[in-house]
């Protein structure tokens, strides 16, 4: 992906200046917000790449702003969300996961983590731009991170896209929740969080074909975790 577009959604002009000149030393494209509405209206202007969205923002918080992103049409619902927080409460960083952020970064931070961060997850497509994963009539297309299933067609975030990819790499496998966190988030949650839950949930809910036929080719083993449910996709 050539010079992606990060959007910044915070109050800090310092902050965001200091991020904004390294990010652009480092050949990103970035634009700036310092309230969550005048985000929101920038991303319904252009498409960027991906947002940088503080948590405490002075008009709503960063949790309602992701939380009405990912409730937009298209392409903007599905942007990557790194969120920046400066508390150090565990529940805030996994209550932002659960709103459809992708990753989160505390504050205070080292830049060079920023920019590492962002470039897994701008660069999570590309990486393996050649390949399509197919089992059976389940297709994931990891250009576009389009998922096709029993004639639904539609596109994950990068999260419900590593996970999905996750589980179709060994069907029928049932990996713990731990696992998947550890895969998918690259961070050790205390296995109770229900993030992985929620993130399921919106596959789901995205797969819907609403005839009353099963919701999710993933499948929900009580009390251990997921797998892709083979039976499902005969």
């Amino acid at each position: 992906m050539a010079n992606p577009h990060i959007l910044i959604i915070e109050d800090d002009s310092r902050l965001a200046r200091m991020v904004a000149e390294y990010l652009g030393q480092s050949g990103f494209q970035v634009s700036h917000a310092d309230d969550g509405g005048r985000g929101l209206s920038a991303l319904r202007d252009t498409l960027p790449d991906l947002v940088i969205l503080d948590l405490m923002l002075p008009d709503m918080d960063g949790l309602e702003v992701c939380r009405r992103i990912r409730a937009l049409h298209g392409e903007r619902a599905q942007v990557p969300v790194l969120m920046l927080t400066a508390k150090g409460d565990p529940m805030d960083r996994i209550i932002g996961l659960e709103m459809g952020a992708d990753d989160y970064l505390p504050k205070p931070f080292y830049v060079e983590e920023l920019i590492a961060r962002i470039k897994a997850l701008t660069q999570r497509i590309s990486s393996d731009s050649s390949e399509t994963i197919v089992y059976k009539n389940l297709k994931l297309d990891l250009v576009s991170r389009r998922v096709d299933w029993q004639g639904i067609s539609t596109i994950l975030s990068p999260r419900e896209f590593s996970l999905l990819g996750y589980l179709m790499r060994a069907p029928g496998h049932i990996y713990s929740r731990q696992q998947i966190l550890k895969h998918v988030w690259a961070i050790d949650f205390d296995p109770e969080t229900n993030v992985v839950d929620v993130c399921v949930l919106r596959i789901k809910r995205k797969l819907n074909r609403k005839n009353g036929a099963p919701a999710s080719p993933i499948e929900s083993v009580r009390g251990v975790g997921y797998r892709l449910c083979i039976e499902e996709l005969e």
